[in-house]
């Protein structure tokens, strides 16, 4: 009798998987699969965050192989993003980007401005298009009005046809339908095409979230790159600003909040539709600013740099003139009075709109990380220990 009670157990045990099965076979689990609503690889997140992970983010960046898109394409894929990159120049030259997420997370695709359906092909598949495509300056192919205002609303049309989640579009904190002139008399074209592009994005993508980042600088930038460029001097101590850049006043912002500011409202749904202006932490006036950057980059061999008024410079007219001209043929320096228009506006802030702190974001400070920004620029038998134990703060320019 004892010999029969395993096999009855045994028994036992297989009439009730049998009962099991014939309950899950009774339900149709193979015949009726559950269907995904967005059938989209944004359903498939997985992980729990990290390079190696899945955020559920799928991001197309446009102007990628810009200053803020170097940086954003490697948060993104830091942070387990599935990163589309449109490209418009050499592949070669955002190569190092491909590093930036884990296997088969970095994607690339050319596209160009003037053909939807390269544009349709980079955003179909993705939940969020980030645009950071903006011009400084008017080229053959395109002018300022081409790139800043109809490339932005094409974009935003093309985003909403696609049916994507989340439009992120970079203007600029100045931007204003009438801005006040310096220097030429209809004031700066990009302000005005900046404020025209914000028009259009909200008219075609009226959830889309609108940017407005005062001066960016960093590794690659526009604003450090200007100023600490031999090119840029009328002589080498001499360098001419509006009003010896006394009525100026600047509150730049670091790159890597830039990116820590995108990342933060692409993750937060309550942003939608709203416009953020991402500033410093600090304001200084551009003379003192100019002077406190050639007193860290040139240290090794200092030289007082004396401040003219451009007004009453013509050798610093005819250099503005010179390479204006010149880019076409070596963009040398990014200099004309278009962009000396550009620089000259002082950071308007609006008290109504949100910043950075109210995203959570610890914004950084100009004096300490701007030793290390310059190091580009500075003399080249400078040692680099010698930058890493320099006291930002000991400088003499005394900042506003």
């Amino acid at each position: 009798m004892a010999a029969l009670i395993p096999k009855i157990l045994q028994a036992t045990r297989n009439q009730n998987v049998y009962a099991v099965c014939c309950m899950i076979q009774s339900r149709d689990y193979s015949s009726k699969p559950y269907i995904i609503k967005n059938p989209t690889t944004a359903n498939l997140k997985r992980g729990t965050g990290g390079r190696s992970s899945f955020s559920g983010k799928v991001c197309t960046v446009f102007g990628c192989s810009g200053f803020v898109g170097s940086y954003l394409c490697i948060r993104l894929g830091r942070i387990g993003s599935q990163v589309i990159l449109p490209y418009r120049c050499d592949p070669y030259h955002i190569r190092e980007w491909k590093v930036g997420g884990d296997l088969g997370q970095i994607l690339y695709h050319p596209f160009d401005l003037r053909d939807e359906e390269s544009i349709i092909k980079c955003m179909k598949y993705s939940n969020v298009v980030i645009n950071l495509i903006g011009a400084n300056f008017e080229t053959n192919n395109f002018s300022l009005k081409d790139v800043n205002v109809e490339a932005a609303r094409k974009l935003a049309r093309l985003a909403k046809e696609c049916n994507v989640e989340r439009f992120i579009h970079l203007s600029c904190l100045n931007a204003a339908e009438k801005p006040t002139p310096i220097m030429l008399k209809d004031g700066s074209k990009i302000l005005q095409t900046k404020w025209e592009g914000e028009q259009v994005v909200r008219e075609e993508f009226p959830e889309a979230t609108i940017i407005r980042p005062s001066t960016i600088y960093g590794q690659r930038d526009k604003f450090l790159s200007h100023y600490l460029n031999s090119k840029r001097k009328t002589l080498p101590t001499y360098m001419a600003l509006w009003k010896k850049g006394k009525e100026t006043e600047k509150q730049p912002i670091h790159v890597r909040d830039v990116v820590s500011g995108i990342v933060a409202i692409m993750n937060n749904h309550d942003t939608a539709g709203k416009t953020y202006q991402f500033v410093g932490p600090k304001r200084y006036r551009l003379d003192k600013l100019v002077e406190w950057l050639h007193e860290l980059a040139f240290r090794r061999n200092p030289m007082q740099l004396t401040i003219l008024d451009i007004r009453y410079e013509p050798f610093a007219w005819l250099n503005v003139y010179f390479w204006q001209i010149m880019r076409s043929i070596h963009p040398a320096v990014d200099l004309s009075w278009e962009m000396l228009e550009y620089h000259h506006t002082s950071d308007r802030i609006d008290p109504a709109l949100p910043t950075l702190e109210d995203l959570g974001i610890t914004l950084i400070e100009m004096e300490s990380v701007l030793h290390w920004e310059v190091l580009a620029f500075a003399d080249a038998d400078m040692a680099t220990e010698k930058i890493h134990k320099a006291k930002p703060l000991e400088v003499k320019s005394a900042l506003k």
